[in-house]
């Protein structure tokens, strides 16, 4: 059996690669088909935040393919996200063994912090930033002009919201990665912090949607991420150097 610390051959490289891309993959599928199976109850609980509105808001199918290819959609969405834990496991266990480190150590920490990261991410989205977003904008209307939406663009502008938040909120997933592989310290962190949320705040810009109301409601728990960020960095370093 190899020893974790010799060097691979290229070929062989290729092919754990390749079988790691198949369980990715087939882990994606999987939970595409379980989230297909209560498909209805993820769509009306996406719609949900349309219900308490001042202003109502009434979504419309513009397309005759639309409802098939939403469902889907968001099947496929729900797949990725039940197979995080899967993903980063496969994702961990590729590129540790090139850093030289203990990888059952970190396993199983990293793969819970990623995903309730990630869900705690989709949990702040749906019920803070979805629901003030909708009800600023459904209240800039004009009389006599009904807030009639696509439900395309429904769908593509929620979803992309929270899978926004999401990925903000890996960033202590992040720091602890790289608090792991030794790139980052809280001191370092510390002494970077106005640089680091600035950087932040441009990366969220790219991730939300183009409006400035997503853009301040998923800067705010940037700051409190970083913190907290830092606080990830110092318990990594200092079990890594008791």
């Amino acid at each position: 059996m190899k020893s974790e610390n010799e060097s691979m051959p290229f070929l062989d490289h290729l092919e754990e690669l390749r079988w790691r891309l198949i369980k990715s993959i087939s882990s994606v599928l999987i939970g595409a088909v379980a989230s297909f199976y209560f498909i209805d109850s993820i769509i009306e609980l996406l719609i949900r935040p349309t219900e308490n509105l001042k202003n109502s808001m009434d979504l419309q199918v513009l397309k005759v393919q639309g409802m098939f290819m939403i469902k889907w959609g968001i099947a496929l969405l729900g797949g990725i996200i039940l197979s995080i834990p899967v993903l980063t496991y496969q994702l961990w266990k590729f590129i540790a063994p090139g850093l030289y480190l203990d990888e059952k150590k970190y396993i199983i920490p990293l793969i819970l912090f990623t995903f309730l990261s990630f869900i705690f991410g989709l949990i702040f989205a749906y019920l803070i930033v979805i629901p003030f977003s909708l009800s600023f904008f459904t209240a800039a209307g004009f009389e006599g002009i009904e807030n009639n939406f696509s439900i395309n663009y429904y769908f593509s502008f929620i979803t992309w919201l929270m899978v926004g938040s999401g990925l903000i909120f890996e960033l202590p997933v992040i720091v602890f990665i790289l608090s792991i592989i030794g790139l980052l310290t809280p001191a370092f962190m510390r002494h970077y912090r106005r640089y680091a949320v600035v950087v932040i705040l441009i990366l969220s810009a790219f991730i939300t949607p183009p409006d400035p109301i997503s853009l301040v409601l998923m800067s705010i728990p940037l700051l409190l991420l970083y913190e907290i960020s830092i606080g990830v960095s110092w318990l990594v370093n200092r079990k890594k150097h008791p």
